[in-house]
């Protein structure tokens, strides 16, 4: 047990001290995970138990001006991390099939390191898109996949802050970026009234825009399996994964949206208990199938693939608008 503990121990050493990239040492949460992982798990508490708790007995706070505040501040930060990482990178200097990490003290390198590390950082301010369902008691919005998306993100950008801070896979950080601004303005718009309703005709394409931008991850990504390529394997592997998996997420929601016109149902409580219960299953009534029950069971699992496809970028909608005012816009297409 010592000798796998010291094995453990030593390997960990290993990457942390020789394989980082000391530009980043003295950099802030940069040290350690650990101090990451704490964060995220005080987010995960808070979001699934005490921030509950808290609201159970208390009326939902408004939060608009916060809100408007919030998306602001959000669409200027990526505005500025996307010019930075053109002006200094994608524009003159990077390559679309091969960019290794450059490790050294050129000025423009040092300046894409400072921005990947931004981007990390900004994965701790989207904590308040969670933040502000608790406050305002949208419990539904808050699924399972929404706290893990959000609550992975910051611990997944560490890694590449700490040993990979530039070259290829900047790339992904630098469009989400730039989907950021799109998406945050239209929340803006969104949250600003019933009046600036009618600009909004535009999100179905911000959907569109969302899967195009996965797509074009996964082929920039998946290429460095077939040349050779000095930058690290593994994160293009995980790239492409997540590339992958919200493609699928948003590809269904944009089917049950767009495609079968039809808007994405709330999973009443105990929906998902309902389903993991039957497995799947219909029941079987004097040895007979009870289509009727099958086709329920099918309804529910649908239901929950799709609203936790709504949750996992796009389900602020329940920050922005009152039951009312959602019920007014069922008429029209549904957003992202």
């Amino acid at each position: 047990m010592s000798a796998a503990l010291k094995n453990f121990v030593d390997g960990y050493n290993d990457i942390m001290i020789n394989r980082r990239d000391p530009r980043v040492d003295g950099w802030l949460f940069m040290g350690s995970p650990f101090p990451t992982l704490i964060m995220c798990s005080c987010y995960i508490y808070f979001v699934k138990f005490l921030g509950p708790k808290l609201m159970r007995d208390r009326k939902p706070f408004e939060l608009r001006g916060a809100i408007i505040a919030y998306n602001i501040i959000q669409v200027l930060a990526s505005i500025y991390i996307v010019y930075k990482g053109l002006v200094h990178a994608w524009l003159y200097r990077y390559s679309l099939r091969c960019q290794p990490v450059d490790y050294s003290d050129d000025p423009d390198e040092v300046i894409v390191a400072h921005m990947v590390w931004w981007y990390y950082f900004c994965k701790f301010t989207e904590f308040l898109d969670t933040v502000f369902f608790v406050l305002r008691k949208k419990f539904d919005q808050i699924t399972n996949l929404h706290v893990i998306h959000h609550s992975i993100m910051p611990a997944a950008c560490w890694w590449g802050v700490k040993f990979a801070p530039g070259g290829h896979g900047t790339f992904f950080g630098m469009l989400n970026t730039f989907v950021h601004i799109i998406m945050y303005t239209y929340y803006l718009l969104s949250s600003m009234g019933p009046k600036y309703q009618k600009y909004l005709w535009w999100k179905k394409y911000l959907t569109t825009m969302q899967m195009i931008q996965f797509v074009i991850v996964f082929l920039h990504s998946a290429q460095l399996f077939f040349i050779d390529c000095n930058y690290p394997k593994l994160l293009a592997y995980a790239m492409c994964f997540n590339a992958l998996m919200f493609l699928s997420l948003f590809s269904n929601f944009y089917i049950q949206a767009y495609i079968k016109r039809r808007r994405l149902p709330v999973i009443n409580k105990g929906d998902d208990e309902k389903a993991a219960v039957t497995n799947g299953k219909a029941n079987v009534v004097n040895g007979k199938t009870n289509d009727k029950e099958g086709r329920r069971v099918g309804k529910i699992i649908s239901n929950i693939m799709s609203n936790t496809t709504n949750a996992c970028y796009i389900g602020q909608n329940g920050l922005y608008q009152s039951n009312g005012k959602e019920k007014s816009n069922d008429t029209q297409k549904k957003r992202l």
